[in-house]
């Protein structure tokens, strides 16, 4: 039986990680019928990132030859497009039945061809506003950790890579064989929860200081009732014209920016302090244990509990009857 062919494209600045997860996944061996080749626009000397290069020994012509073709992160691709020939490749190659798949950034690579217009697709959560902003057909999901398209995929920051690799893995050979290889790489067969987790605060910065003072007064007192009423009154503006100006300054509506940081808040107390669920929900206003899972989960894709497990410090872990640690919001 003929391997599965997998191309690697290394582009100008390809971030490592995102290089050699694809290449070590599949790198062939009895487990997995794979053949590996790791390309660039011409063969030989390719400037990488963070202070790598890569010598390659195969050109645009692998993606010719192979049935997936992995497309690394780069560096600045919000501000640079991968060459013609690259683009035209890539194209040649799907048309022609192969799979793209990219890993972080180099999302913005497969969105020049055009095939991701009208699809659902991610990127490194860094860069999501600039994927959406530069290819705007594209339905840029900033809370996954890869998106299958079928004939084009594409993952989050470099870690998920793996989460990607791993899903080809599952639909290619099976769960086992998956499971198997999960464990050569010391990962987890399956993450809970998407991007969103990851990402320092799930509340953006403002664009503009307008009702600065406001917010931070919130922040200290997310265990109140703070309805839109209380919130423009402590601003001294009018309800409705507080919540035009919030957005402009913000993006989301007051509710939604506050949700935000009660959820921030939660975040943080699960990461540093061992109270329980519901103990943290009373503390940043959300009422119930429940009701902080409701929205923990459609915020960040993840529970409470397992976004604990992932993030939580390993003597806090180990000491769930310490006493409760004070809230850092």
């Amino acid at each position: 039986m003929r391997l599965n062919r997998v191309a690697v494209l290394v582009l100008e600045g390809a971030k490592p990680l995102d290089v050699g997860i694809p290449a070590q996944v599949f790198t062939t061996r009895a487990s997995m019928p794979y053949e590996v080749r790791v390309c660039g626009p011409t063969p030989g000397l390719v400037t990488g990132g963070d202070g790598l290069s890569y010598y390659v020994a195969d050109g645009l012509d692998a993606l010719a030859w192979a049935d997936i073709v992995f497309i690394p992160g780069f560096r600045f691709p919000d501000r640079e497009d991968p060459p013609p020939a690259v683009v035209e490749a890539l194209i040649a190659a799907h048309d022609r039945g192969a799979r793209l798949a990219a890993i972080s950034t180099g999302a913005f690579a497969l969105a020049a061809t055009g095939l991701l217009d009208g699809k659902r697709a991610t990127t490194h959560w860094h860069y999501t506003r600039q994927l959406a902003a530069k290819h705007p057909l594209v339905r840029v999901d900033e809370n996954v950790l890869f998106v299958d398209e079928g004939s084009v995929l594409t993952s989050a920051g470099a870690a998920s890579g793996i989460d990607l690799c791993l899903h080809i893995l599952r639909g290619d050979v099976g769960v086992a064989a998956s499971n198997h290889a999960a464990r050569r790489l010391v990962a987890a067969p399956h993450r809970s929860g998407g991007q969103a987790q990851y990402v320092p605060r799930s509340v953006p910065e403002p664009v503009g200081q307008r009702f600065a003072a406001t917010r931070e007064w919130a922040l200290r007192r997310l265990d109140k009732n703070l309805t839109l009423e209380v919130l423009a009154r402590h601003a001294a503006v009018s309800p409705r014209t507080f919540s035009r100006r919030f957005v402009e300054d913000a993006g989301y509506t007051p509710m939604q920016w506050l949700m935000r940081a009660r959820v921030d808040a939660a975040r943080e107390m699960l990461e540093l302090s061992s109270r329980s669920v519901e103990q943290i929900a009373a503390a940043v206003g959300l009422g119930t244990g429940a009701n902080l899972r409701k929205h923990f989960q459609r915020i960040l894709g993840t529970t409470p509990s397992a976004y604990r497990r992932t993030f939580t410090p390993g003597e806090i872990v180990a000491d769930r009857g310490a006493p409760a640690a004070g809230p850092r919001v």
